[in-house]
């Protein structure tokens, strides 16, 4: 056959077609705003993807405009979303295991949660997932500490008698046993709420507290140190069909990329608890620690709360909180 300018320009065309055929263009859903490290996650995720030029590009759905914060796992499961960066919890309807992942004084600290994340306790959860079709490309938690109008809170007693709004189902039924009265709102009320007196005491994340100017109404700031009781695990996760239809090229850099964001993720989460103790002391509020002695008499307290009803409620769920408490 010889060859000819027009042979040459079928066979380009033939070779773009191939390459546009084997492109893919996966969609990732979050309910952040485009400055919050669970995106910064997703978008070092995008960014890498794309650098290893692999036919692969991530289209990134932040802000609740795909779907809404709670109805991302849903769809992903069926594989109509493709990832998703949210809090397991969230689906905790569909699968009542993944409310340990936020559950009192099951991790102490973002240490004990990386170990967490790689122990045979995650691994039973990604059994779980991949029963939904779902797989976690990147581990993460965030963590959250106590706020007091008048008082600090580092310890069960402290809690005692006070309207305090909680992160959770499982934390308010730590609290209740605690002796404190509940009042459920949005991490976006606690400000109006504390202003007005109905609220003495709040739990909710350290960005939380930050973002919503919590300082400006509380005397006392107890941050996630060495000790903490509010972990939230928020992985990045993907469909696991979506995944395994991918070429060996393109799961090796999703994989590659997710490394690097997890890696990120951990070093940011605990520089978010800094600076939230930071804004709370330039802004002349007392900071308070939680000792390993006041982490235990919460975890004691949750085992006769929350861990109890978890178990009632879950058929492996004594199983699961063994294999949890069983990571130092």
């Amino acid at each position: 056959m010889k060859f000819t300018l027009k042979t040459a320009a079928t066979a380009l065309a033939l070779v773009c077609a191939a390459s546009l055929a084997n492109a893919t263009e996966l969609r990732l859903s979050h309910q952040w705003s485009n400055k919050d490290v669970r995106h910064m996650v997703a978008q070092i995720m995008a960014d890498e993807v794309a650098a290893a030029d692999v036919d692969l590009t991530i289209k990134i759905f932040g802000s609740k405009s795909l779907f809404k914060p709670r109805e991302q796992y849903k769809p992903l499961s069926r594989g109509q979303l493709d990832m998703t960066v949210l809090p397991l919890s969230y689906a905790g309807g569909q699968q009542p295991a993944y409310n340990l992942t936020l559950m009192p004084g099951l991790v102490k600290n973002h240490d004990h949660a990386t170990r967490l994340s790689a122990s045979p306790f995650m691994k039973a959860l990604e059994e779980k997932m991949a029963q939904d079709d779902v797989m976690v490309l990147v581990h993460g938690y965030l963590a959250g500490g106590f706020a007091g109008k008048d008082k600090c809170i580092t310890k069960p007693e402290d809690a005692a008698g006070l309207q305090t709004r909680a992160a959770g189902k499982a934390f308010e039924q730590m609290l209740a046993g605690a002796g404190a009265s509940i009042a459920s709102m949005a991490s976006s009320e606690i400000y109006n709420a504390m202003q007005t007196d109905v609220l003495q005491a709040a739990n909710t994340s350290s960005s939380s507290f930050v973002s919503y100017r919590i300082y400006e109404q509380v005397k006392c700031y107890t941050p996630a140190g060495d000790y903490a009781l509010w972990f939230m695990y928020q992985p990045l996760l993907m469909n696991k069909s979506t995944f395994d239809g991918l070429t060996e090229a393109q799961q090796n850099a999703l994989r590659t990329a997710a490394a690097k964001a997890q890696a990120y993720y951990l070093e940011e989460a605990k520089k978010e608890d800094a600076a939230s103790e930071q804004v709370f002391r330039d802004a002349g509020v007392e900071i308070a620690q939680m000792s390993e002695a006041d982490f235990e008499a919460w975890r004691a307290l949750a085992k006769e709360t929350s861990y109890k009803a978890f178990v009632a409620e879950v058929s492996d769920g004594q199983a699961l909180l063994d294999m949890a408490l069983a990571v130092e």
